[in-house]
């Protein structure tokens, strides 16, 4: 299991609880006294993660964030959803792996599921290009959405990207015009969305699949204009100076809550989504059904109208 600085000790502990563990189901003849050392050893583990997560600062926060081990969308789709059907390419250049698009059953409920794929192992980062779409990647999620407003079905997206790929192919197959198209479509869209920020939410590759009825935001994501790094290099020329950013860009849930850039912050497990993917996940499907279901009775103006007042209403000075 992969850890960051911070969660070392806690690792070395837990690592070491496994070890004992691992005794006593090989039959070791003194379990008696390994079992009073696991007992020991977990309520040191438990008083310690509590004491690690329960004062994190800006930037281990955005480390966690990007935890290796965080669930992805992959995970999701397993945890949240059943018979899902992906549908590939943007009937223009190609299919992009960075977004995940298709059909499934949320409960009794037939929906799509849109989304940011990072990629767990080196190759599949590589290949889902760490999360960041190309032009034919949002074109591909419309396409989709379009698909489920004709069929009269609901859109769920998941966002999960330090921001669009801005390479030079996708300057040059129109990366600005496809961000713009998604965030068009999606605002009028006739059908009730529900949108959630599970790991990283950058820049207008997150926003081009957020254009929600009611965006959700998991305790430890990010929401932001821009990556920390990104912001420094601009404001600095010192992208080493991200933590000192991300004090500066209000990025937690709990900021864009306090600002109405999301209507909820979903709890994680003690210690981030990444321990315990199964209780995130329950998390977020009990907060999804909810607010699906409180805009499922709305009809498709209504919708359309809420959409627009609820991101009109947003940067608003009091």
């Amino acid at each position: 299991m992969a850890h960051l600085d911070f969660e070392a000790p806690l690792v070395e502990l837990e690592e070491r609880i496994a070890a004992l563990k691992a005794l006593t189901e090989a039959g070791a003849p003194e379990a008696e006294d390994i079992d009073a050392q696991i007992r020991t050893l977990e309520a040191q583990a438990d008083d310690l993660q509590r004491k690690l997560y329960a004062d994190l600062d800006v930037w281990k926060k955005v480390e966690l964030s990007r935890h290796p081990d965080r669930p992805y969308l992959r995970d999701y789709i397993g945890l949240l959803f059943e018979d899902f059907v992906e549908l590939h390419g943007d009937r223009t250049f190609r299919d992009d792996p960075a977004i995940i698009s298709g059909f499934a059953r949320f409960g009794a409920e037939i929906v799509a599921v849109v989304g940011h794929q990072k990629g767990r192992t080196a190759r599949d980062k590589a290949h889902r290009n760490f999360g960041m779409a190309h032009p034919e990647g949002y074109r591909k999620a419309v396409r989709v959405m379009k698909l489920a407003e004709q069929a009269g079905r609901p859109v769920l997206t998941f966002i999960d990207t330090p921001g669009a790929y801005p390479g030079l192919g996708a300057e040059e197959r129109g990366q600005a015009e496809a961000i713009g198209q998604a965030i068009q479509v999606m605002s009028r869209l006739s059908v009730p969305v529900v949108s959630t920020v599970v790991g990283e939410g950058g820049s207008g590759g997150a926003l081009a699949i957020g254009v929600a009825n009611r965006v959700l935001m998991f305790e430890y994501a990010t929401y932001s204009v821009i990556t920390p790094e990104g912001c420094a290099s601009i404001l600095w020329r010192d992208g080493a100076r991200g933590a000192e950013a991300a004090e500066q860009l209000r990025l937690l849930a709990h900021d864009a809550k306090a600002l109405g850039v999301i209507d909820e912050v979903v709890p994680e497990p003690a210690g981030g989504a990444h321990r315990k993917p199964e209780v995130a996940a329950e998390s977020l499907r009990k907060s999804i059904g909810r607010h699906l279901g409180e805009v499922n009775g709305l009809d498709g103006d209504a919708l359309i109208e809420h959409r627009y007042q609820r991101f009109r209403a947003l940067g608003t000075w009091r």
